[in-house]
């Protein structure tokens, strides 16, 4: 709740501390108001759940080139 509340979330955890980033509030209403142009009244009823699969949250994330694969378009396509 904290980083939702804008601090820095920095909690005692077995006597050590944990910091964790403020929640991105900025970028998350230029999301949902703005490029998703969701009503304001939608937005502020979505669960995070909801708004992380609308955002594409649950999409499958490619896997990226093994380095000889990626080496070998880099010969057969060299930059000019």
């Amino acid at each position: 709740m904290k980083a939702a509340a804008g601090s820095d979330g920095a909690a005692d955890g077995a006597r050590g501390k944990v910091e964790t980033a403020p929640f991105p509030w900025d970028a998350v209403m230029h999301a949902g108001l703005f490029l998703l142009r969701l009503p304001p009244r939608d937005f502020w009823a979505m669960t995070p759940r909801e708004f992380f699969i609308i955002t594409g949250g649950t999409r499958r994330r490619a896997t990226p080139l093994a380095r000889g694969v990626l080496d070998a378009l880099m010969g057969e396509f060299p930059d000019r």
